[in-house]
């Protein structure tokens, strides 16, 4: 069973903890968390781009000129793609490009991801997370003691206002609540910071 350290908001050592085998002492599978990487970035994209093909253009009902004897190619429309203002051809359209992978392979990425973030020593687990105050300088103080400069994920089990406008105000600093903990946040993030409290039930979500 793998262990961690547990700190104070002082940053300094309180105890160690053991951790889940199945969330943080996996084989590491870069292709599987690539897979669910993209899985996930695609799901992000807006797929908002589109043009209009011949038959969306406004206009170009009636036929330019009569079919023969005018010298002039034949043409059925001001709105063929040929001519200016007229329809694009094999254009974008509006679309969805999300699509979903099996659960287990989901799950199997995030502990891969979880994983590497402990043995890298990016995983870090306090005894008490929690503010007297919604003030950005009180959470600002508390990273810096634990050591956190760079970009941080703290996970909580449920919602902490308090935290939330404090890390609201913070560039480098997001929230998130286990339940909806996913691949990209976690890589994108340098540290993640949990309660020693909640380690269990992200080992009961997860793994």
């Amino acid at each position: 069973m793998p262990e961690i350290e547990v700190k104070n908001s002082e940053g300094k050592g309180v105890g160690i903890m053991g951790l889940s085998d199945r969330l943080f002492a996996t084989d590491i599978n870069k292709p599987l968390v690539h897979e669910v990487l993209v899985m996930q970035m695609a799901s992000m994209r807006q797929g908002t781009a589109s043009t209009k093909t011949k038959g969306l253009v406004s206009g170009g009902g009636k036929k330019p000129w009569k079919q023969k004897g005018t010298g002039r190619a034949r043409a059925g429309s001001i709105r063929s793609p040929l001519w200016k203002g007229g329809g694009t051809t094999f254009g974008p359209l509006s679309r969805d490009y999300s699509y979903n992978i099996p659960k287990k392979k989901h799950r199997a990425a995030i502990a891969s991801a979880l994983t590497a973030k402990l043995n890298d020593g990016e995983f870090v687990v306090v005894d008490d997370i929690s503010l007297p105050e919604a003030k950005t300088k009180l959470l600002c103080e508390r990273l810096e003691k634990l050591g956190l400069k760079e970009k941080t994920l703290i996970i909580l089990d449920g919602v902490d206002e308090k935290i939330e406008r404090a890390a609201g105000n913070i560039q480098n600093v997001k929230v998130i609540q286990i339940n909806r903990l996913n691949l990209y946040d976690i890589l994108y993030h340098k540290y993640l910071l949990i309660n020693k409290k909640d380690v269990e039930k992200l080992a009961g979500t997860w793994s």
